[in-house]
């Protein structure tokens, strides 16, 4: 009776499973059949999304998209990349010592400025693109990749700094002072001791910054002037008119720019999934 209960309920867990695999990948699948779909505007509604033929028109029209003899698709894929890689790593690089100084030691004014600093979050994207746009302007940054790892930058080091105190926070300070009895300075057994027990906090931290800077469209449609300028996000809003949708470029462009953040994911998985302090004793 009781093997007959447990095999009823190992089968009601994969059944639950696979029904939230089905509705995960679902929108996907509609997706995947307007970006292989030879036409242009959105196929007709049916329970399995699957083109009626089979073509890479959509694919080939936004990946091999040339402006002036250049290849525009490529340049505005690697300004995408640049500025997304170039926000993380110094939204973690300046967050790092500042949430190991918030976790670690006691000064004035400790309180008051992070909660100022959680305050910056409360404010919406949207509500800072005109004064971003001013400054931008005044210093000539404008329609740079330059200006807009700043404005990303500047957005995603609080959450930075949030994120990777709390994983200080719970790293033994033993730790440290085990290192530090054994001649490490203050500044080694940050870089030996503490930074290889938080690489999966600096990891997570890392591609939630990339994902934020890839996938933001109001600053990059503000900011952005020049079509090679253009991230991946403005050139994805190009195909959605106000009077006309091209869903198959659309979707088939979906899919090119997923592809990096997945990748990301694949290559960061495995420091996602150790423990937060690993490495950090023997035995």
């Amino acid at each position: 009776m009781k093997r007959e209960r447990t095999l009823l309920e190992h089968a009601l867990i994969h059944i639950a499973l696979m029904i939230g695999v089905v509705f995960a990948l679902y929108p996907v699948l509609w997706v995947l059949s307007m970006a292989l779909s030879p036409h242009s505007h959105a196929p007709t509604p049916r329970a399995i999304p699957v083109p009626a033929t089979l073509s890479l028109s959509n694919l080939t029209s936004v990946v091999l998209s040339t402006s002036g003899g250049t290849w525009l698709f490529g340049r505005q894929l690697f300004n995408s990349v640049i500025v997304s890689l170039a926000t993380a790593a110094v939204g973690c690089i300046l967050a790092l010592p500042a949430a190991y100084a918030l976790s670690r030691f006691e000064f004035v004014g400790k309180k008051k400025g992070t909660a100022v600093l959680l305050a910056t979050q409360m404010f919406p994207t949207v509500a800072s693109a005109v004064p971003l746009y001013l400054l931008l302007n005044a210093l000539h940054l404008l329609d740079t990749k330059t200006g807009l790892v700043v404005c990303y930058a500047s957005t995603s080091i609080p959450f930075a700094i949030f994120q990777l105190r709390g994983a200080f926070d719970t790293i033994p300070k033993d730790l440290e002072e085990a290192a530090m009895i054994d001649g490490a300075t203050r500044l080694v057994a940050f870089l030996r001791v503490v930074l290889p027990a938080a690489r999966p906090a600096i990891a997570v931290t890392f591609l939630f910054a990339f994902m934020s800077a890839w996938n933001e469209f109001i600053l990059a449609a503000t900011i952005l002037g020049r079509e090679e300028a253009f991230t991946l996000p403005v050139v994805l809003s190009r195909y959605v008119g106000e009077h006309d949708a091209d869903w198959g470029r659309f979707a088939a462009g979906a899919l090119v720019v997923s592809l990096p953040v997945m990748a990301l994911f694949y290559v960061t998985q495995k420091h996602l999934v150790s423990g937060l302090t690993a490495g950090g004793v023997k035995g």
